[in-house]
């Protein structure tokens, strides 16, 4: 049964007391992105050219570059490969709010060491955009230069792939939650939900972290957490549309559209 859309900002709990014992015991695990680690731990993500690549998203606000970061950040995205070098991923339920969304990449303590990023135009399935399908709980965005350069020329992609086999690697989930100012990341192996859904097991995603790509050994964006309840209505079980003929066909489109780079805001 879908479940009733929730307003941008309220979905996924949000469970301070996982988050605290978390940043309690990070002395003594390895962050994912210093090495494969132990599957299903989650501990504070390093700062890396990887974890760049993940940010925060934030509602209001019309300032791009460096400045300008007003209010809390209630979501993820991550940047993946496009003709424009301009195209971040995430959550449809992330994105199909409306109103003025920014990007911040590598987000950290409240600073944008990589600028911040305006959505200019966002692409969502039709069968989320009239139905909010859960099936179909992904979508792209394009956002405007910094400066004059693109946001791949900042801070690199990741390759949106379709058609992967689900558990067929481990994947590295990376994502904002909305009780943290930095990010947390978890390595394990996904597992089929259903013929559409994936889920994987890693502890305190809590809400904000929708949206978190899941990547491969590969730098391929396999999944991001959303689909089945909206991504997870627990801390410790995330879930992804499994990425295939629909999210491909979304991509093309929206990969097209990003070259060249749009100035006017549509959603």
């Amino acid at each position: 049964m879908k479940r009733t859309p929730r307003p941008l900002g309220t979905l996924r709990p949000a469970l301070l007391a996982v988050a605290l014992l978390l940043a309690a015991t990070t002395s003594s695990v390895a962050a994912a992105d210093d090495g494969p680690g132990p599957l299903g731990v989650t501990v504070p993500a390093a700062a890396t050219a990887g974890s760049a690549r993940v940010g925060a998203l934030f509602s209001g606000g019309s300032d791009s570059g460096s400045g300008g970061l007003d209010g809390a950040h209630f979501c993820t995205a991550s940047v993946v490969h496009s003709a424009g070098r301009n195209l971040i991923v995430s959550a449809a339920h992330c994105l199909d709010g409306g109103g003025t969304l920014r990007f911040v990449p590598g987000y950290r303590d409240g600073t944008a060491p990589y600028g911040i990023w305006e959505v200019k135009k966002t692409y969502a399935a039709d069968a989320w955009t009239t139905g909010q399908d859960e099936d179909s709980d992904v979508a792209f965005a394009v956002v405007g230069d910094v400066g004059g350069k693109a946001l791949e020329d900042v801070v690199g992609g990741d390759t949106f792939a379709t058609g992967r086999a689900t558990g067929a690697t481990a994947v590295t989930v990376t994502g904002y939650p909305k009780s943290l100012e930095a990010p947390i990341t978890c390595t394990n192996k996904p597992t089929v939900q259903s013929p559409t859904q994936q889920r994987i097991d890693c502890p305190a995603f809590t809400g904000g972290t929708s949206g978190s790509p899941w990547v491969n050994g590969d730098g391929e964006v396999v999944g991001v957490i959303g689909g089945f309840e909206q991504g997870g209505n627990t801390a410790d079980i995330s879930y992804s549309v499994v990425l295939g003929d629909e999210a491909a066909a979304l991509y093309r489109t929206a990969t097209a559209g990003s070259c060249p780079p749009t100035s006017s805001a549509s959603s």
